[in-house]
């Protein structure tokens, strides 16, 4: 059996909790490749609203097994928060979760230099979560890192606290005010390593291999989104992992000849959470309606995201550099009540018109060129089916389809995972 992935196209926030949740029938094991408490993904069901950070979203589903790879990074102390509200909803978690001994842990005093290097940034900071991300994924590839399986170490209390000691003579080298108390927040830290160590720990690339040998149905779950790539997204203001379809290779221990269907998320327009470019922005009343419409506040930090038309030569770059094969388009129902709808189709770009994503899309060397399309007004919230879509919904589907070149086979109109409708 191949591996199928799951990922966004965009600057994250796509809604890939929700199709996962949506998805998760059909797999029996649902793997999370990369990121860490950083990705908040959301689920709405049965009048619940629930938020993951680091757990699979296939947790609610009583038959999959939702793994935590070894690209992920998981902070215990949010680990532990995450697991004591599926305990609230007596979910079975200990029989259904199981993570790579591989997996990077996030210690207070990376949140700690996370704080520190923004804070030293001044107006020039990259919008960080202050999760510890970055500075976490620094300590894997400079080889100093602290990993799940050495918890079952009986020295790995030595190996955190020389780590944390060098992590403490970094935070003083920025000179900037970053006040804690280091022994509350390892106390705290401690009791969340027990509570983890309660968990299957696995050897995850193994372990997914027997699965597809056994013929297992997997689905890879990515968190944030193409964009935010640390290769291929809009450096400096990215994350720290490979957030594309490659990530799942290197995040699971799985082969590129072992990956089957690609599955792309996009919303029917764009938003950004925290710095960088974003050339199809609106900050009219336009923009303003998306996001009240929408409920776009990031689910991690509750940061207000940034919103705009959609911008298609960002993401045919993203279905290109991830060999998409099927879309699903989240959130065509905030759309409903516009008279006009832009897509951004080119860019005028240092005097040039261009179709694809260049090296640099600041505002001063890219202007988007756009292309309108009627809307509608009709309310979808409350539609089941595609016959029942208006037309010119559906004409606006079926435009970005012939523009992307690939299949949109599923629209979302609601963030119920029965408000979803199969093309």
């Amino acid at each position: 059996m191949a591996v199928d992935l799951l990922l966004g196209l965009q600057w994250g926030d796509e809604g890939k909790g929700k199709i996962v949740d949506v998805l998760t029938s059909k797999y029996d094991i649902i793997a999370r490749f990369q990121g860490g408490p950083n990705a908040g993904h959301t689920l709405e069901f049965d009048g619940q609203k629930h938020v993951l950070h680091t757990i699979p979203s296939g947790i609610f589903h009583d038959d999959s097994i939702n793994l935590v790879g070894n690209g992920v990074v998981i902070d215990p102390v949010i680990f532990k928060k995450e697991l004591d509200n599926l305990a609230k909803h007596n979910i079975d978690y200990k029989s259904k979760l199981i993570i790579s001994r591989k997996a990077h842990l996030i210690l207070p005093t990376h949140r700690l230099l996370d704080a520190a290097s923004e804070a030293s940034k001044g107006k020039a900071k990259i919008g960080s979560t202050l999760k510890g991300i970055g500075p976490t994924y620094m300590d894997k590839t400079g080889r100093n890192g602290l990993r799940v399986g050495d918890l079952e170490l009986e020295d790995w209390k030595d190996r955190y606290r020389t780590l944390a000691d060098k992590h403490e003579k970094m935070i003083a080298f920025y000179d900037v005010d970053v006040q804690y108390d280091l022994k509350e927040l390892e106390k705290e830290f401690c009791k969340a390593v027990e509570t983890l160590k309660e968990l299957t720990f696995i050897d995850s690339e193994e372990y997914l291999q027997q699965s597809i040998k056994s013929g297992k149905t997997i689905l890879a779950e990515g968190a944030q989104g193409s964009l935010l790539d640390i290769d291929f997204g809009t450096y400096p203001f990215v994350t720290s992992s490979n957030t594309t379809a490659a990530g799942a290779c290197t995040g699971l221990g799985v082969a590129p000849r072992q990956i089957g269907e690609a599955f792309g998320i996009f919303k029917a327009y764009t938003t950004r959470v925290g710095s960088g470019p974003f050339p199809t922005e609106l900050f009219d009343e336009v923009g303003e309606t998306m996001g009240r419409v929408g409920n776009e506040f990031g689910a991690t930090t509750g940061r207000k995201r940034r919103c705009g038309w959609l911008d298609l030569v960002a993401l045919k770059y993203a279905v290109q550099v991830n060999g998409i094969t099927q879309l699903i388009m989240m959130k065509g129902d905030v759309l409903s009540g516009f008279e006009t709808l832009k897509v951004c189709t080119a860019y005028k770009y240092k005097g040039e018109k261009i179709t694809h994503l260049p090296y640099n899309i600041e505002p001063e060397n890219v202007e988007p060129v756009y292309t309108e399309v009627k809307g509608w007004k009709e309310d979808l919230t409350k539609l089941t089916d595609s016959s029942d879509l208006p037309k010119e919904f559906n004409d606006y589907v079926d435009f970005l389809e012939k523009e992307l070149e690939v299949p949109i086979r599923m629209v979302s109109v609601g963030p119920d995972r029965k408000q979803t409708i199969e093309r």
